[in-house]
């Protein structure tokens, strides 16, 4: 009898460690396979240096030049950051990191007076300092992306005090969403009983919804100042293209985005009979506020056609002028609304939902398997949200990937 309790352990150990194992084999593989195909884009950036024969009707040397740069650029970011965050996932399983942050915050709470029986308690604080953490140790990499590679192609419009506010304010903003929505879901799994999945899966289609329908009203305003887009020859425009398709639009905004960045976008929101749509400010000429502040330097005008300006003065709104013409705007929001109309966002509303329905089924079948937890350091407890974290992120992250590949592919035919 001795024997065989002998040969089940070592199967039971042998079994967390080939788990273990094939979570870090398979991060590896994905992370070297997705190096191998970034590294033959770069390939490709380093020597296309003329304008193919596609793009030469559309778009001169001198921007082709500065956009191939300004990718050779990105491309050198991404390999580095991505080479770091790989590596600092791997540290963090093999030294048990997880483990100790649980252990950590199961220390803050037995401070505060919650002892071991406050689970969801212990696994805010968990969440809180994971999250400080991960913001902490991505900072520098976010400072080095912001104020050298997109200070040096022109984009970036922030200062660092503006950065580091902006980000204080978004990690205040991230908790004070994700921890309620944490802490609801994790009690729901605790006393939704046998069908506790069902009832997860709704609880997070109904946060998902309500964060859709919520975010440009109540959230993105926290960031960025949103104004009516005023009446004239493109509001009529962007109507006429709407009504064109059916498309529900109710109000059109423009969105202050040039205080960050010089890059421009276009979306729209909302649900039913509702929509709205959101046009960076740097997507137009005359409403960016990079062109504003020219104009108050020169005292200019803000509809001025440039004539009797200084030849300083020209020279720095040919730098800083920002914006498309109403044809290029159409254009960009035409290709948002192609979307619509072809019912891309109602086919991945229902999509990511399936998906996201049977992650919970099996997230169901699998959370009571106790070598799950032991292969990442959990010997004596079994904590829903670790179980969350290993079975979605380690457990599930072949198939992710594969539904990632999926997007990927989707995207490049159909975009």
């Amino acid at each position: 009898m001795g024997m065989w309790a002998s040969l089940d352990a070592v199967w039971e150990m042998s079994a967390e460690r080939r788990i273990f194992g094939a979570v870090l084999l398979f991060s590896w593989t994905v992370y070297l396979w997705e190096t191998f195909l970034a590294r033959r884009q770069r390939r490709i950036y380093k020597t296309t240096t003329h304008v193919p024969l596609e793009l030469g009707q559309i778009m001169d040397s001198e921007t082709f030049e500065k956009s191939r740069l300004y990718q050779l650029d990105k491309s050198t970011f991404s390999f580095w950051s991505g080479l770091y965050s790989e590596v600092e996932g791997t540290l963090i399983l093999l030294f048990g990191g997880i483990p100790y942050l649980w252990r950590l915050s199961g220390r803050f709470c037995g401070y505060a007076g919650f002892g071991p029986e406050y689970e969801i308690t212990q696994s805010l604080v968990f969440l809180l300092l994971a999250t400080l953490f991960s913001a902490l140790t991505g900072l520098p990499w976010s400072l080095y992306n912001t104020f050298v590679i997109e200070e040096k192609h022109g984009f970036n419009q922030q200062t660092l005090g503006f950065f580091m506010k902006d980000a204080i304010k978004k990690f205040i903003v991230t908790q004070c969403i994700l921890l309620p929505v944490s802490a609801l879901l994790l009690y729901i799994i605790k006393i939704g009983g046998d069908y506790f999945f069902i009832y997860a899966w709704l609880f997070t289609l109904v946060v998902s919804l309500v964060l859709v329908t919520i975010y440009a009203d109540y959230i993105a305003p926290l960031f960025d100042k949103f104004t009516p887009l005023p009446e004239g020859k493109l509001k009529q425009e962007i109507e006429i293209m709407a009504k064109s398709i059916d498309f529900p639009l109710t109000k059109v905004y423009v969105v202050q985005g040039s205080k960050r960045s010089s890059h421009s976008n276009a979306y729209f929101y909302g649900f039913f009979k509702n929509k709205r749509i959101v046009l960076f400010d740097t997507l137009l000429e005359e409403y960016s506020v990079l062109n504003k502040d020219i104009q108050e330097e020169s005292g200019m005008e803000p509809c001025n056609d440039g004539e009797g300006d200084s030849e300083e003065i020209k020279a720095k709104v040919k730098n800083k002028k920002q914006g498309c013409k109403n044809e290029e705007v159409l254009a960009v929001l035409g290709h948002e609304l192609g979307h619509w109309k072809l019912g891309h966002t109602v086919k991945n509303i229902i999509i990511s939902q399936m998906n996201s329905f049977l992650c919970f089924f099996l997230f169901a079948v699998l959370i009571g398997r106790k070598e799950l937890f032991v292969a990442f350091g959990f010997y004596d407890s079994q904590p829903t949200l670790i179980g969350l974290l290993i079975i979605f992120q380690f457990i599930f992250s072949p198939y992710n990937e594969r539904i990632t590949c999926g997007n990927m592919i989707k995207k490049v035919y159909f975009a």
